[in-house]
C-alpha cells in the first residue's frame, strides 16, 4: 500500500509533504492535553496545590484547543484539496495513456472494466483516502508521542500496553488475506454488472423486436445479485479479524491496569503514574481503533491502485523517436499480423506512390480493413514494417502521426454535440470560414439548414438524431478540414441510399484530391479507375493490378466483377421471388 501510495502521491509531492506535516501538527495537538493533564493530576496530589498554576494549565488547554480547531480546518482543507488533485491528476494521466493503447487492448478487455478503473477506482482512492489521511497520521504521530511520554512514566506499563501491537499483527494479517482474495472478486462483480447493464441497453432495440428483454433481464437481475453477495463477503469475512484485533488491545489495557494495581499495592509505583495511565493508557489505542476500521476500506482502496497502477504500467503505441517523413508514400515490407494466436494477414508486400490510389478488394474477412487499421497504426505489425515516406510508422510520434492521416470509414461515430463541434474536431484551431467551407466541399449546407438550430444542433450520442448518409457527410467535412496528405476510406458508400450515394461520391472526390488514398471497396464499379487494386485472399496478396490487367487475368477479381455485374440487373416481382433480369 505504502509503495501504491508513493506512486499516486508523486504527482504533487510538495503539496503531499505540506499536507503531511499539517496533519503532524494537528495530530500533536489532539495528543497534548491529555499530556498537560497530567500536571493537573500531579498538581492535585500534593499537599498544597498551587491553583495559580493549575488554572494557568487550563488556560493553556484552552488556547491550544483554539489551536487546534484552527490546525485542524487548515489540515482538512489541504488534504481535501491534494486528494481532489491527486484524482484529477490520475484520471488525465489514464486518459492520455488509454488514448495511446493499440487497439488490441480493448479488444482483450471488457469496456466495463476499462470505465470502471477510470470512474470508480479513482473514486474510490478519492473517498476513502481524502477521509483517512487524518487518521493514520494520527495513529502514527499521536501513539509515537503517547507511548514517549509512558515509557518516561514507567517503561514496564508502557510496554504492558504496547505488547498489543505484535499480538494483532496474524489477525491483520488474516483480514488483509481476505480483503485481498474477496476484493478482486468482487471488483469483477461489479464490472460484469457494468458490462451487462452496457449490454442490455445497447441492445435493447434488438432484444424488444425479438421479444428477449424478460430474458436477458435475467441475466442482468443475476448479476446485481452476485454483486450483492460478494460485497456482503467483503465486509462479513474479514471483520471479525478486525474486532478481534480491537479486542486485543483492549485485553491488553486491562492486563495494564491490573499489573498497575499489582505495583501501586508494592508501593513500586505512586497514584498519580497509575491515574496517567488510566487516563493515557486509554487514549493510546484511540488513534489504533480509528484506523483499524478504516483497514478494510483502505486495504480496498489498494486494490484499487493497484488495477489503476496496473492500466498505467501498460506498454502504450508511443515512441520517443520522432522521425518525420519527406513525402507521402505508403509502403508494406514483408507485413504479418494476427489478433491474438491467430494470422490475419501473412507476409503482404506493396507500395502505394505519393498522390495515388490503391483499392484493398476481397470476400468478408480477407483482411482489407486489417491493412487500413495497420496504416492508421490502430495495431502494431507482429513482423515486418510499414513505412510512410520511408519512414517506419512505429518510429512517428504519435501526435505527428495522426495529423498525416484522415479516415472515412462505413460506421460513423459523432459525438453527443453540435455540428458544427463534430467537424471541427477534424482541425480544432480552424475558422468558422474553413468550417463553412468543408461543409460546403462535403455537400453538408443542404441538410444543415433543414435544421432549425442549423449548425448548432446537436446530433445526439453516436448521431442519432441524424441519418446515415448525413452522418456520412459530417465525416468527410471533418476529413476535408483537416486536410491530411493520407486519406483512408473504408467503403462511405456501401450501405447508402442512391440519392445519398452521389452526394458521398462529389464529396469525396473533392476529400482524395492531391491525395495518398487506400480506399476498400465493396462495389468493384466504384473503383475502375484505381491506380492500383490489390485482391485480398485469406490475408495474403491473390491478385495485384489495374481494373484492365485484373480482369484480363480472370481470376478471383474478374470472378467478383462479374458477380456483381449479373446481380445489377435483379429485381423483384410482385410475389416477391428474384429473378434474373439480365
Amino acid at each position: 500500500m505504502i509503495k501504491n501510495l508513493q506512486y499516486v502521491t508523486s504527482f504533487n509531492p510538495k503539496d503531499t509533504r505540506k499536507v503531511a506535516f499539517t496533519e503532524i501538527i494537528h495530530s500533536l495537538f489532539i495528543a497534548a492535553p491529555s499530556g498537560i493533564l497530567l500536571v493537573i493530576i500531579w498538581e492535585l496530589f500534593l499537599e498544597k496545590p498551587d491553583m495559580t498554576r493549575i488554572w494557568s494549565v487550563v488556560a493553556l488547554m484552552a488556547v491550544m484547543l483554539l489551536i487546534q480547531f484552527f490546525v485542524a480546518s487548515h489540515s482538512m482543507v489541504r488534504s481535501n484539496i491534494l486528494v481532489y488533485d491527486l484524482s484529477t491528476k490520475l484520471r488525465i494521466k489514464l486518459g492520455n495513456h488509454i488514448q495511446k493503447f493499440s487497439l488490441g487492448f480493448f479488444k482483450q478487455k471488457d469496456p466495463g472494466e476499462i470505465a470502471s478503473v477510470v470512474l470508480q477506482d479513482v473514486a474510490n482512492f478519492e473517498g476513502i483516502f481524502g477521509h483517512s489521511i487524518g487518521n493514520l497520521a494520527s495513529a502514527a504521530f499521536g501513539t509515537v508521542l503517547l507511548s514517549v511520554i509512558l515509557l518516561i512514566y514507567d517503561w514496564r506499563l508502557a510496554l504492558c500496553l504496547l505488547l498489543g501491537l505484535p499480538l494483532i499483527y496474524p489477525f491483520l494479517r488474516i483480514a488483509n488475506y481476505f480483503v485481498s482474495r474477496l476484493g478482486k472478486k468482487q471488483i469483477e462483480a461489479r464490472n460484469t454488472v457494468g458490462a451487462k447493464f452496457l449490454e442490455y441497453v445497447q441492445g435493447i432495440r434488438h432484444l424488444k423486436s425479438y421479444g428477449l428483454t424478460g430474458k436477458k433481464y435475467k441475466g442482468l437481475e443475476d448479476s446485481f445479485d452476485d454483486l450483492r453477495r460478494r460485497c456482503i463477503r467483503l465486509e462479513a469475512v474479514p471483520g471479525p479479524f478486525i474486532v478481534t484485533a480491537a479486542i486485543v488491545f483492549e485485553i491488553g489495557f486491562i492486563g495494564m491496569v491490573a499489573l498497575g494495581l499489582y505495583f501501586l499495592l508494592h508501593q513500586s509505583i505512586t497514584v498519580p503514574v497509575l491515574i496517567t495511565f488510566l487516563i493515557m493508557g486509554y487514549n493510546l489505542y484511540g488513534p489504533l481503533k480509528v484506523v483499524m476500521v478504516d483497514y478494510l476500506v483502505l486495504r480496498y482502496m489498494n486494490e484499487s491502485l493497484n488495477r489503476i497502477i496496473g492500466v498505467l504500467e501498460e506498454p502504450t503505441m508511443e515512441t520517443e523517436k520522432n522521425e518525420l517523413p519527406q513525402h507521402y508514400e505508403i509502403s508494406f515490407n514483408k507485413v504479418s499480423f494476427g489478433y491474438q494466436k491467430k494470422m490475419t494477414l501473412q507476409n503482404l508486400n506493396f507500395t502505394v506512390p505519393e498522390k495515388s490510389m490503391l483499392a484493398l478488394v476481397g470476400h468478408s474477412g480477407s483482411g482489407k480493413t486489417t491493412v487500413a487499421s495497420l496504416i492508421a497504426r490502430f495495431w502494431d505489425v507482429n513482423e515486418g514494417c510499414i513505412k510512410i515516406g520511408g519512414t517506419d510508422i512505429r518510429n512517428i510520434n504519435q501526435d505527428a502521426f495522426y495529423k498525416l492521416i484522415s479516415e472515412v470509414f462505413q460506421d460513423v461515430y459523432l459525438f453527443d454535440d453540435t455540428i458544427y463541434n463534430n467537424i471541427k474536431i477534424g482541425k480544432p484551431d480552424a475558422t468558422e470560414k474553413e468550417i463553412f467551407y468543408a461543409m460546403e466541399q462535403a455537400q453538408c449546407l443542404e441538410f444543415v439548414s433543414e435544421f432549425p438550430e442549423g449548425i448548432h444542433t446537436k446530433v445526439g450520442e453516436g448521431g442519432s438524431k441524424l441519418s446515415g448518409g448525413q452522418k456520412q457527410r459530417i465525416s468527410i467535412a471533418r476529413a476535408l478540414l483537416k486536410d491530411a496528405p493520407i486519406v483512408l476510406l473504408d467503403e462511405a458508400t456501401a450501405s447508402l441510399d442512391p440519392e445519398n450515394e452521389i452526394y458521398i461520391q462529389r464529396a469525396i472526390q473533392e476529400l482524395v484530391r492531391s491525395k495518398t488514398v487506400v480506399v476498400i471497396a465493396h462495389k468493384l464499379s466504384t473503383i475502375q479507375n484505381a491506380h492500383q487494386i490489390i485482391v485480398l485472399n485469406e490475408g495474403k496478396i491473390a491478385e495485384k493490378g489495374n481494373h484492365k490487367e485484373l480482369l484480363e487475368k480472370n481470376g478471383i477479381y474478374r470472378k467478383m466483377w462479374d458477380i456483381q455485374k449479373r446481380s445489377n440487373g435483379w429485381k423483384v416481382n410482385n410475389t416477391n421471388e428474384i429473378l434474373d433480369a439480365c
